[in-house]
């Protein structure tokens, strides 16, 4: 992308973001995946808008690991056609992953997101292990239904 191009892509990403929870912006994460070269931020299109994206590590000089993609956050534009949405982005991922010869998919979601948590089951995911948030003032923040984040659970 040009830089122009990149820091459109970085306002629709706010703005995504912004829309699933007032104030989330990772802006910062992006760049520092890039200016660090620890792997790439993988976009979904839809029409002329960003419909989502993931903020993907790839390999042993990163969190993932070796032969592993680590998607340490994604987000889908909320809607109705959110989980199609989530489903082409997971496609996108894995896609990504194989370009990079890595061998697994690795991402967190808190099961609040019933409906991510589900399609990720189906896709075959699986629980490596379990956390707790715990959120001041006690709001669920965007780990509520209808909401397809991923997020980092490292």
């Amino acid at each position: 992308m040009s830089e122009t191009e990149q820091v459109e892509c970085l306002r629709a990403a706010a703005d995504l973001t912004d829309a699933i929870y007032e104030g989330l912006d990772v802006g910062p994460e992006i760049r520092a995946i890039a200016a660090q070269g620890l792997g790439d931020t993988v976009l979904v299109l839809e029409g002329s808008g960003l419909a989502g994206f993931a903020l993907c590590h790839c390999g042993a000089d990163t969190e993932a690991g070796n032969h592993t993609c680590y998607i340490k956050f994604a987000a889908v534009r909320r809607g109705r056609k959110a989980g199609k949405l989530f489903d082409r982005l997971l496609d996108v991922c894995e896609s990504f992953a194989t370009s990079q010869d890595l061998k697994r998919v690795e991402a967190g979601v808190n099961l609040a997101r019933e409906e991510a948590h589900r399609q990720m089951l189906a896709r075959g995911f699986r629980t490596a292990f379990q956390g707790v948030t715990m959120h001041k003032p006690n709001e669920p923040g965007y780990s509520r239904a209808g909401v397809y984040v991923i997020d980092d659970w490292r």
